[in-house]
């Protein structure tokens, strides 16, 4: 990534975390997570969320979630697929990333 980014929430594989080293644990990481999820604040940039976004799946993530609940919206990016957005969706799955993994987004939306 040409900057360091740092994500509300990542996630990487288990293979990935034991290849680093100590100090790389304590420190951003030398590559891009597999998912992300941004959460926008009230402050935040829809526009400048998704260049964020679009950075980190450039960089080679593999899912993000970008989250508006000011909006009601949510942003599902993908590696090599365009974002799609979904309005006020009751849950959120992990895909093939995190298979089995089910947010239930219903709190982000009262």
């Amino acid at each position: 990534m040409p900057t360091n980014r740092s994500p509300d929430v990542a996630w990487i594989t288990i293979d990935k975390w034991e290849a680093l080293t100590p100090e790389e644990r304590r420190g951003f990481l030398p590559f891009c997570p597999d998912f992300v999820v941004e959460l926008m604040s009230r402050s935040d940039s829809w526009v400048q969320t998704q260049a964020k976004m679009v950075e980190y799946m450039e960089s080679g993530c593999r899912l993000g979630w970008l989250l508006d609940p000011k909006g009601k919206r949510v942003a599902i990016y993908r590696l090599g697929k365009p974002p799609e957005l979904l309005t006020a969706p009751e849950s959120l799955l992990g895909e093939d990333v995190l298979p089995g993994f089910v947010l239930d987004a219903r709190f982000l939306w009262s």
